[in-house]
């Protein structure tokens, strides 16, 4: 499944990569991406994915190690998260998943058995 092109890549960072380098953050995404949503994810991906897709890969290129803020004095670091491997922002995986059909609000389900119906009381004032 091509989630993007590696022109797009190219064109989002401004700077050469080499064919690996777009392979690699192509299936890294796509990885995370299946991860998050499953087989919900189309081929081809449904509209609104790309963008998610694109941001998530450059990200992956530019920040691999996921700095979050570095200090040159005493050298403090700190990383976005201590888990590795491609983690997905708050907003990344709330705007994945409305593409791809989800809600990203609470829901709730009816676990009750089909043949069950609620008993109905009608009100009147007396």
């Amino acid at each position: 499944m091509a989630l993007f092109s590696p022109t797009e890549l190219r064109t989002l960072l401004r700077r050469p990569l080499t064919d690996a380098e777009c392979a690699l953050a192509h299936d890294l995404t796509e990885d995370a991406f299946v991860g998050e949503v499953g087989e919900r994810l189309a081929d081809p991906p449904q509209r609104g994915v790309k963008a998610v897709a694109v941001m998530v890969a450059a990200r992956i290129l530019t920040n691999p190690q996921g700095l979050r803020s570095e200090q040159a004095g005493g050298m403090l670091q700190s990383y976005a998260d201590s888990e590795t491997g491609v983690v997905l922002s708050e907003d990344e995986r709330r705007r994945l998943r409305r593409a791809v059909g989800l809600s990203t609000g609470a829901s709730s389900v009816s676990i009750a058995p089909t043949e069950y119906g609620a008993p109905v009381t009608v009100w009147r004032p007396l």
